[in-house]
């Protein structure tokens, strides 16, 4: 049995750890981490995921950004601990989140990733679209909540606020 929750600020260093664990020990230096400097994420819809005796089996984070002058949420990082990859929490996780985001009135939401993976969920290639490099733009993936959030959205992803 699992359990899904908010993060909570008890949660960070744990939540860090597991991020540590699943990403090189240099995910900080990826561009897309630059976009999240200074900057808050998204409280409401970082979830984490624990097993039935409480131990972190997975965490989702979210942080605002704008792509030209549209907001929009980045999603990431999200991991599974090893120990429960393969039993669905990480799109658990995406799914909720991303339920939760549409209801709070979020309208688009982008990532880095592997597009295989992360269309199930609804993501497709964004052209338009400028990460900080170096970003492959075959990685960068986004998902309409609402109809058409994505038509005449272009230009350089910044940090939000």
């Amino acid at each position: 049995m699992f359990t899904l929750e908010t993060e909570k600020s008890v949660d960070y260093w744990e939540v860090e750890a597991l991020f540590d664990l699943c990403f090189a020990p240099g995910r900080e230096a990826l561009s897309s981490y630059r976009l999240r400097d200074d900057v808050a994420p998204v409280a409401d819809l970082c979830l984490v995921v624990r097993d039935g005796e409480g131990v972190l089996a997975g965490a989702i984070r979210y942080w605002p950004v704008h792509v030209g002058a549209a907001r929009a949420l980045l999603l990431g990082p999200v991991a599974v601990h090893p120990t429960h990859q393969g039993e669905g929490l990480g799109g658990l996780l995406i799914r909720d989140s991303l339920e939760r985001a549409a209801q709070t009135g979020w309208e688009r939401v982008i990532l880095v990733g592997d597009a295989p993976y992360y269309s199930r969920f609804g993501f497709s290639i964004l052209t338009g679209v400028e990460m900080p490099p170096p970003t492959n733009p075959a990685r960068i993936l986004g998902l309409a909540l609402q109809p058409g959030a994505w038509n005449n959205t272009s230009g350089k992803v910044t940090r939000g606020a």
